[in-house]
């Protein structure tokens, strides 16, 4: 048998292609080139306020692994980077990618979590108790969720429908680009207060605050609103124990409207939990830095979402590049 260290050695430095994207990614290098078209490394150099070798070695390193051109001394983006790492873009992932960049110290940790079984950081850090980490967290899953919403929201049955109710619904995100895709639609977002203040910021600034209200409340605790024709929840539960799933679930089955729908978008594994292998990383990801965190599989939705009384269950990938998996049922 021919055997080789390469897949090993591969994952062992694969941190170094990451930090390169997101030291580009901050530094603006992306930006600077599409504002150019192609630059020189002195042009850059004063665009970025970095030191020219140190430039030197960003940029190439960004060529070596794929991220941008060269051509002689000029450098360019490539068309990924041009399409998904400029921002303002309409596929900019800028923002969503700092999520990663903001939990490389957690994952420095994953010793500690092996052997205790806690997360190694506290989530009220970024859910209220630090306002600079809670406004940068939920601006970057507002990158992340603009761009996966894009994808999504065409898919979801929203016709004929007037209420929604978006649980655990961060920047409001969904919210927004299903009220604009929708204009008889009026949602609900609920999440913490610290973040459903930002939410109610970025409702603001993209002109549907007169149909999307923010309610700031613990999804865990707190009365969700009655008569909805239709409940998300949309990259939440793989934060909490199976326990508190089944009881988020039989709430919003007491809140829809009979026939109304219920839509969940989540990482998901198959029934061994190693399969995809980017949901068996993600669950470790989460367990580092929530108490219940986990990724669950499909089956275990079909079960919960049976003995919450729903019907009509139904599992789809979305389609690449995005790893989440959408599941839908009914109120009878």
């Amino acid at each position: 048998m021919n055997i080789s260290p390469s897949k090993i050695m591969e994952q062992a430095s694969a941190f170094y292609g990451s930090s390169v994207l997101f030291t580009a990614s901050d530094l603006g290098v992306f930006k600077v080139l599409d504002e150019h078209g192609t630059a020189d490394l002195a042009c850059v150099s004063k665009e970025v306020g970095g030191d020219s070798r140190g430039v030197r070695l960003l940029l190439d390193a960004c060529v070596a692994i794929g991220l941008l051109n060269k051509d002689d001394d000029l450098y360019s983006n490539t068309a990924e980077t041009a399409s998904f790492l400029v921002p303002g873009k309409p596929g900019d992932l800028s923002g969503a990618i700092r999520y990663n960049r903001d939990v490389y110290n957690a994952w420095g940790k994953l010793p500690e979590l092996v052997k205790t079984g806690k997360p190694v950081e506290s989530p009220q850090l970024h859910l209220g108790d630090d306002d600079a980490r809670t406004r940068a967290f939920v601006m970057s899953m507002h990158g992340r969720a603009m761009g996966i919403g894009r994808m999504l929201i065409p898919m979801l049955d929203l016709k004929n429908c007037k209420n929604l109710l978006d649980i655990g619904g961060g920047s409001g995100a969904y919210a927004i680009l299903a009220a604009q895709n929708n204009p008889a639609l009026n949602c609900t977002v609920m999440d913490l207060p610290a973040v459903s203040a930002i939410a109610s910021e970025l409702v603001a600034a993209a002109g549907v605050s007169d149909r999307i209200k923010c309610v700031a409340g613990s999804y865990r605790e707190a009365k969700f609103p009655a008569d909805n024709d239709v409940v998300n929840i949309l990259g939440v539960l793989h934060q909490e124990s199976p326990e508190s799933i089944l009881d988020i679930l039989k709430r919003s089955y007491d809140v829809l409207v009979p026939g109304g729908k219920i839509n969940i978008l989540d990482m998901m594994t198959d029934e061994t939990r190693c399969n995809p292998p980017f949901s068996a990383l993600f669950a470790v990801n989460m367990a580092l830095t929530a108490e219940n965190g986990w990724v669950f599989s499909s089956k275990d939705m079909e079960e919960w979402l049976k003995e919450a009384g729903f019907v009509d269950f139904e599992c789809k990938p979305l389609p690449p590049p995005m790893p989440h998996w959408l599941i839908t049922a009914s109120r009878k």
